[in-house]
């Protein structure tokens, strides 16, 4: 299948390109926002820092895996454990680098640092629909979102002692709503509902006696079980 015809935005210059990116990346910076003021107001209700939830959000800049970092602490889980399952969270983002590296440019070091714009929005938006994608889409919609999600995150982080009780106000309920509806996307066939109710029977069967934290780590291997279904399908 061939790239895009002419006239298309792979034929416009890289800043149009990257104007272009923003552009549609300000719906979902808006989302952004939003998500990460909530993840500021948990951090803060969970005790930690207005600057340290901020740093978090700047150097990690992944939803999932902050929110589950937070949950396990406050269940007083392990800092060992809030890191495995950071990395298992984020672990997606690994075939979604290997599908988007040929589209990088430089030495190792350049596209390793290029391969940091990649989150899931800014690489639907960015894939072109022939297999290639446009690394100047990417950078300027992840651009707008990693700019909502940091200062989401101090928002709601430094205001959240402001708010005073913001159990009242459900922030509480956020991020496990966030999970549910990432769980949700997932079930789009019999194979996804399977993986999903083992893993769950897997935490179930673990919470009562196990350590915090590692019944998460543990439910996780039941993707291994559909990545053998998808492969035997």
């Amino acid at each position: 299948m061939s790239g895009p015809p002419a006239g298309t935005a792979a034929d416009e210059t890289p800043g149009a390109r990257l104007r272009a990116g923003a552009l549609a990346g300000i719906p979902f910076g808006i989302a952004s926002f939003a998500l990460a003021t909530s993840f500021g107001v948990v951090a803060h209700d969970a005790g930690i820092s207005g600057v340290a939830a901020t740093v978090m959000s700047a150097i990690v800049f992944a939803g999932a895996s902050q929110f589950a970092t937070i949950a396990i602490i406050v269940s007083g889980g392990s800092l060992g454990a809030a890191i495995v399952t950071t990395a298992l969270v984020n672990s997606r983002f690994l075939p979604m680098g290997v599908a988007f590296a040929p589209a990088f440019t430089g030495g190792r070091l350049k596209r390793a640092l290029q391969g940091q714009a990649i989150v899931d929005a800014s690489w639907g938006l960015a894939a072109r629909g022939d297999g290639t994608f446009d690394r100047w889409l990417l950078f300027g919609s992840t651009a707008v979102q990693y700019g909502t999600w940091v200062a989401g995150t101090a928002a709601g982080a430094f205001g959240g002692s402001l708010l005073g009780d913001t159990d009242r106000f459900g922030f509480d309920a956020i991020y496990p709503a966030f999970f549910l509806a990432l769980l949700i996307g997932e079930l789009r066939h019999g194979r996804a509902l399977g993986v999903a109710a083992l893993g769950a029977a897997i935490a179930l069967v673990l919470v009562p006696f196990a350590p915090v934290g590692l019944p998460v780590l543990l439910a996780s291997l039941a993707a291994l079980v559909g990545l053998h279904w998808r492969r035997d399908a």
